[in-house]
């Protein structure tokens, strides 16, 4: 009776051994490979799949998914002998699992070295500038070479990076200096620039403002010439509209006289020649006046010597008429 509930136990326990073996559920974005006795058969993909207790076995089971792998520094010598560490990132996809699994040991270890020894090459025609402005370029080439080489085992690398790039250190305190330089170089020129311009704006604001003052004086003196012939023409007619004598018009010239002469910067002025017509007219006016108020003396009628006297040019004196 024992040994029959042994051997139960040992058929259920089989039994359930080989329902494990038999249902295989693989995960979205898996693959599985299959091998009946050490040969591949067939690959699983995402889902519930059935395989052949104790003959099918499952040799591995890979990602789908695209996987990102950084490698540590390489030290990679530049064409003007100048070692430089670059770390690398890459970005790749397995797409076809049995070629991942037959084809490669280990594609991983296969790209990392793929990928120094392509840098390598890369790196050796460039100097030390090119290499540091020319990320772009570096990371076309080498993801070309590498997509190329990895097609084969069932791998496309989408995509390649360089992390850093880092020079020796004396290199780098050169730079640092070189672009220290620089800034100063830059900031002295800018500087400039402006004191330049500055005194640019300065000289055209001087030169608009001369300018602006001398048509200034310019239109007040218009203004002040118009002015005055205005004046000039408004006396002139109004002499001539009242009708005035040649005695009013005499003595009235006469009392501008002074006024002509006034100022220090008047030294020498002009006598016009109908001055001496004018003066002789008030002559005999103001010797008439002298013999009518003396009661009618002799020789009224010439007055004597009644013209101004001009002693000075800033000044005239007039000389009263002498009756004899």
């Amino acid at each position: 009776m024992d040994a029959i509930i042994i051997v139960l136990v040992i058929l259920v326990v089989l039994v359930v051994i080989a329902l494990v073996q038999t249902i295989q559920v693989i995960q979205q974005a898996s693959a599985a490979i299959v091998e009946r006795f050490g040969r591949y058969t067939r690959t699983l993909n995402a889902g519930l799949n059935i395989v052949v207790p104790f003959i099918d076995r499952i040799r591995n089971r890979i990602d789908l998914r695209e996987q990102v792998v950084p490698f540590p520094p390489q030290p990679v010598i530049t064409q003007d002998n100048l070692v430089v560490n670059i770390d690398t990132v890459i970005y790749y996809q397995v797409t076809d699992a049995r070629a991942a699994t037959y084809e490669v040991s280990n594609y991983i270890q296969a790209i990392e070295q793929l990928t120094v020894t392509t840098l390598r090459n890369i790196i050796g025609g460039m100097d030390l500038e090119r290499t540091l402005t020319s990320r772009e370029e570096i990371n076309a080439a080498l993801r070309g070479v590498l997509d190329e080489a990895t097609g084969k085992w069932g791998i496309r690398v989408n995509r390649v990076e360089l992390k850093a790039i880092e020079p020796p250190t004396s290199i780098q305190d050169s730079m640092e200096k070189q672009m220290r330089a620089d800034r100063d170089k830059r900031a002295a020129i800018l500087q400039a620039e402006g004191v330049r311009q500055s005194e640019i704006l300065q000289a055209e604001g001087s030169k608009q403002a001369e300018i602006l003052r001398a048509e200034g004086d310019a239109r007040a003196s218009a203004l002040r010439a118009e002015g005055e012939a205005q004046a000039i023409r408004t006396v002139f007619e109004a002499i001539h509209a009242g009708d005035a004598d040649q005695k009013l018009l005499s003595y009235q010239y006469v009392q501008m006289l002074p006024k002509i002469a006034e100022g220090d910067s008047n030294k020498l002025w002009i006598v016009p020649s109908e001055i001496g017509e004018a003066l002789k007219g008030l002559g005999g006016n103001l010797g008439k006046l002298a013999n009518g108020g003396s009661g009618g003396g002799e020789g009224g009628g010439d007055g004597g010597d009644a013209s101004p006297r001009f002693d000075k040019p800033g000044g005239i004196h007039q000389q009263r008429p002498r009756i004899e």
